[in-house]
């Protein structure tokens, strides 16, 4: 039987994972998921507000941000385009632009990142070419425009050092090493009842099921919990196998044992009298 496929909706753990990056230093800073720009239905997939101006950011991911940031994020499946490229680029200025007073929100507090799975190698060719900026790469996995006056980062979530990434970096359905299986069910026993961990442990469990499962022998139970719906569906299917080989060969035997009364009466430990009925 076909185990039951459900649709992955990445976009909560990836906002669980991006506050699990900045979790040490959570108290600088605000995240607004879906921050609508208007009425309309037009919305960044989030916005990263700096509680105080003069406060640095230390996360390798963050050390680009001012007071307001725009992200936006890319499912493993999905790929950052030209096009993508653009609509953030105006979700930014239009961010900065709606509001009450003329530059409530001045431009030089403003930054955009963009994290995706693959490296965009068209839009890259397109800014070069035709933006005239320059990729600098900062570290694996984290990659500057420059040249724009809004500061642009880009993040390749495969290619981040899961020392220093570890949830965003697992945000993808291709996971193999069983060592680093190991290291994020290790680190999720410890954070098991933040709902930020289980939002982001159960995504990634759920895009990398086959590879967790051969992890099973060294699997914590707290994952088991959270995966409980998994595990009662994975059993009810064996059990259901089960039954129906157990019946086929009893359906079996009682074709091969028809004419013999006392054999199906034994199999089936019924009366000899209701057996010779049904006979």
């Amino acid at each position: 039987m076909e185990q039951k496929r459900k649709t992955i909706e990445w976009h909560p753990a990836f906002t669980a994972s991006l506050q699990i990056e900045f979790e040490d230093e959570a108290d600088k800073i605000i995240f607004e998921s879906e921050h609508l720009l208007s009425k309309k239905p037009m919305q960044i997939d989030e916005l990263v507000i700096k509680v105080h101006d003069n406060e640095k950011i230390q996360k390798n991911i963050g050390r680009i941000f001012r007071k307001h940031n725009i992200v936006e994020y890319k499912s493993p499946e999905d790929y950052l385009t030209i096009n993508d490229f653009y609509k953030v680029y105006g979700y930014c200025c239009f961010y900065q632009s709606d509001t009450e007073h003329v530059c409530e929100i001045p431009p030089e507090e403003l930054t955009i990142t963009f994290i995706c799975n693959h490296y965009p190698r068209n839009l890259i060719q397109h800014l070069e070419k035709v933006r005239k900026l320059q990729i600098k790469k900062e570290e694996p996995g984290i990659y500057y425009f420059v040249g724009d006056a809004i500061p642009i980062q880009l993040l390749i979530t495969k290619e981040l050092n899961l020392e220093e990434n570890r949830w965003l970096g697992s945000l993808r359905s291709n996971i193999k090493n069983q060592s680093e299986i190991e290291a994020i069910l290790k680190e999720y026993e410890e954070k098991k009842n933040s709902k930020l961990y289980q939002a982001a442990m159960e995504v990634i469990t759920r895009a990398n099921w086959e590879a967790i499962k051969e992890a099973k022998p060294s699997m914590c139970e707290a994952l088991k919990e959270l995966m409980a719906e998994e595990f009662q569906e994975l059993e009810e299917q064996v059990t259901e196998q089960v039954t129906e080989r157990v019946t086929e060969q009893l359906v079996k035997n009682l074709y091969e044992n028809v004419g013999n009364a006392e054999k199906v009466a034994e199999m089936l430990k019924l009366p000899i009298e209701t057996v010779r009925r049904i006979l």
